[in-house]
């Protein structure tokens, strides 16, 4: 797994969009003092509370910025996305548990009047069945649940897998359909099937696996994506990260993120039919250089963006004024005025 207002955008099947919100108060430098450029994080995701007028950015927790060494999702906070809080721990994982590393792409999503978040792990010494050259090992998206957007979550179902354990599994996010029905869509990784896939899986309203999973499109579709060869003469193809958004004329597009020649890449994909069975249809880019796992959501004024992390090693923050063509969305231009990159990226050619 975008809302005009939560519940509004839950039930189309978007991901977090604000609503209108009380206008930001000016930040206190001592209550706010880091910028992008100070925040070490991946996979970010942004939540736009309208009822506090606040910005939530949720990823893999880091010790040097928390100064809690637990495996678990921290949380900047700002009111106007320039002047960050320091981040505090949302959810840490229980010991004792199946996984033991990970805490990659959260996700927050409201449903049923709670927070949700979707967060992977995953154990290398829990090895699956060898796949030729490949050994997969557990790896999977779990749920945690908190009345609070900062928290604490709490584990659902002991922090079991939602996908069957058997599937290396990452990323996972909560779409829901034109009918109220809600899905998980996740990356099947490339570690165990070599082209990865983009897949989806129906839910109950508990949120738990309703249903068998549906391929929806293999990373080698895209045609600008770059396979690694392999001493066998396959050739793996990652894919990362998906989001779905629907635009203003109802066209359902997916960001997802894989590599072509030069390093990671932001992607875009689109719903022929304009549901989730897709056929699917592979756009050009949004961006290159290294840049990915991209989430769009709506400033307080409005306007939509897109947030994503650069590069992939020490990835940092990454803000993107962003235009719904109907048929599509495009990249307008970085804003670095907020993220205080002094080489700007262009857009995909």
């Amino acid at each position: 797994m975008i809302v005009r207002t939560l519940m509004l955008g839950l039930m189309l099947g978007l991901t977090p969009l604000a609503a209108a919100a009380k206008p930001a108060t000016a930040p206190s430098p001592a209550n706010a003092p880091l910028t992008m450029p100070d925040m070490p994080l991946h996979d970010p995701w942004i939540v736009a509370d309208a009822a506090t007028g606040t910005y939530h950015l949720f990823t893999t927790n880091q010790k040097s910025m928390t100064g809690d060494a637990r495996l678990g999702i921290m949380a900047y906070t700002s009111r106007d996305l320039k002047h960050w809080t320091r981040p505090h721990v949302v959810f840490a994982l229980p010991p004792g548990g199946w996984a033991n590393d990970g805490a990659w792409a959260p996700e927050v999503h409201r449903w049923r009047g709670r927070w949700y978040l979707f967060s992977t792990y995953y154990n290398e010494a829990a090895k699956l069945p060898r796949q030729g050259v490949r050994q997969p090992v557990r790896r999977s998206t779990t749920l945690a649940v908190a009345d609070r957007l900062d928290g604490p979550f709490m584990p659902v179902r002991d922090n079991e897998p939602l996908v069957e354990a058997a599937r290396m599994t990452l990323d996972g996010s909560l779409y829901t359909d034109r009918q109220g029905k809600p899905w998980l869509v996740y990356a099947h990784e490339w570690v165990q099937i070599g082209d990865g896939t983009i897949e989806a899986m129906p839910l109950t309203d508990a949120l738990a696996a309703a249903g068998p999973p549906r391929i929806l499109f293999h990373a080698s579709d895209a045609p600008w994506a770059k396979g690694n060869r392999q001493p066998d003469g396959s050739a793996d193809y990652v894919t990362d990260g998906p989001e779905l958004f629907r635009t203003k004329t109802g066209t359902l597009l997916m960001l997802w993120s894989s590599y072509d020649r030069d390093g990671y890449v932001q992607g875009l994909a689109r719903s022929r039919s304009g549901e989730l069975a897709g056929p699917w249809e592979q756009l050009p880019p949004l961006l290159r250089a290294d840049s990915g796992h991209g989430m769009l959501f709506r400033r307080f004024d409005g306007a939509l963006t897109m947030v994503v992390h650069r590069p992939f090693e020490n990835a940092r923050g990454k803000l993107y004024a962003m235009r719904d063509l109907g048929d599509r969305v495009e990249l307008v231009r970085e804003m670095t005025e907020l993220d205080g990159e002094t080489k700007p990226v262009p857009a995909a050619r």
